[in-house]
């Protein structure tokens, strides 16, 4: 392949065309390093593969060592977390909607332990168990309060308020009985997500710190075992825009010593430590290149038209939680003394809400021209609004050294379905891929 990254990118475009996703394993396997670095002794890492559940790019985060696991919300994730490679039997099953198929078959291929957010979750974890002659081990996640003055002021927060997530904390004492009592269902642990993409270090850390605190005081308060404590992540990394993930120098230190102080058997393993994380691993290895299908001027304003929009990296629109302002372009097949215009980034969809950048200053483009989007590792096409006027997925491309490890595309079609409402040919994430075509000559 060529040598250069916009060579290699400008000789991808040509072959695949345009979307076009590339995944760097090796940037994937590097922040694996740098978040595992930054976390407690032997603490567990649970990859969420909601980020992108690609199966070259899942395996990488595996690796051999069993310090990642996989956090999965759904049949699909399952099948493609074991596809990559994951131990079904250290899967953590997470998501408040879980129905009793879903967890009958997670059972079915060796899932045993799910998080779970009410006491109606933790009787159809039990259920599905029983009918199995199986004990699930159920993780309690607690939507926990924090009322210090230094919880985190960056981030998304995930806890704290009325939320579909979690047994609120103020419900356990009058659950637990009946948890207990609660067949084929058994609790193991506590669960907390309190925030998301938490920038700022200190913030991090006082969020962690009242965590472990809030964890410990429940366990002693109501005599919970606790063989497994979640803490959930916040790690940050840049989504559609330049710059680098966030580190954390301080985080392990920090961490070693508040569990040290609450929870001091945690070193050998009483409760075992975990962390989770999607956004941080993935972001950073993903580059999506689109092409430049027009551009039109009118009215003092400049359009670009590219041939991919939120179809193919939406985010998370569709919860009504869409792109930064601005997504920026960091190459360009445009001449470099272009002059700078000033223009609104535009997918191909019928709809004004179609938009990357709104008045983005940069070099002229033209029709024909490739721009690249940085850092779209994560929420990339499973998380946008791929099926929306039935234009094709994008091609992702998994590279290594800058070689190619697969080239593939999502293929989203209508199937039959059997006399029992499931689909005649069942479709998992590895029948639901083929390769994306090479051009014709």
């Amino acid at each position: 392949m060529t040598g250069t990254a916009s060579g290699l990118r400008t000789e991808l475009a040509e072959r695949f065309g345009t979307p076009l996703y590339l995944y760097d394993l090796d940037e994937a396997t590097a922040a694996r390093t740098e978040l595992l670095t930054a976390l407690p002794e032997g603490a567990v890492l649970f990859y969420a593969l909601k980020a992108n559940p690609h199966p070259d790019v899942a395996r990488a985060l595996r690796g051999d060592d069993g310090r990642c696991r996989a956090e999965i919300s759904s049949s699909g994730e399952l099948h493609a977390a074991l596809e990559a490679g994951f131990d079904p039997a250290h899967c953590l099953y997470t998501g408040p909607g879980k129905t009793a198929a879903e967890i009958g078959h997670a059972l079915d291929l060796g899932v045993r332990t799910f998080s779970t957010d009410s006491v109606s979750d933790v009787r159809r974890v039990g259920r599905a168990a029983t009918e199995r002659g199986l004990t699930a081990g159920c993780l309690l996640r607690v939507n926990a309060v924090n009322t210090a003055a230094g919880g985190a002021t960056t981030g998304i927060r995930m806890t704290g308020r009325p939320s579909q997530f979690g047994f609120d904390a103020e419900d356990l004492p009058a659950a637990l009985p009946e948890l207990r009592r609660i067949e084929g269902a058994w609790p193991v642990g506590l669960h907390f997500f309190p925030l998301s993409n938490a920038e700022d270090e200190a913030n991090l850390i006082g969020e962690f710190r009242h965590t472990v605190a809030a964890a410990a005081r429940i366990t002693e308060n109501l005599g919970l075992p606790l063989e497994l404590l979640d803490l959930g992540g916040g790690f940050a990394a840049p989504y559609g825009v330049p710059g680098p993930r966030d580190s954390y120098p301080d985080l392990r230190g920090e961490l070693e010593a508040m569990l040290d102080t609450h929870l001091p058997g945690w070193r050998t393993g009483g409760p075992a430590i975990a962390f989770e994380s999607g956004r941080y691993l993935t972001a950073c290895a993903g580059t999506l290149l689109l092409g430049v299908t027009n551009v039109k001027t009118g009215r003092g304003r400049t359009h670009v038209i590219l041939d991919g929009g939120i179809n193919v990296f939406g985010g998370m629109s569709g919860l009504g939680r869409l792109l930064p302002t601005h997504v920026e372009p960091v190459a360009t097949t445009a001449p470099g003394d272009a002059p700078t215009v000033t223009a609104s980034l535009v997918g191909p969809l019928c709809t004004p809400g179609d938009m990357l950048s709104r008045d983005l200053p940069g070099p002229g483009l033209r029709p024909g021209d490739v721009i690249t989007v940085p850092n779209t590792g994560a929420y990339g096409p499973t998380a946008s609004l791929l099926a929306f006027l039935g234009r094709p997925a994008p091609a992702e491309v998994a590279l290594r050294d800058g070689e190619i490890v697969s080239a593939t595309r999502i293929d989203y079609r209508r199937v039959p379905l059997g006399p029992d409402d499931t689909p005649a040919t069942p479709i998992t994430p590895a029948t639901a891929r083929r390769p994306a075509p090479e051009p014709a000559p």
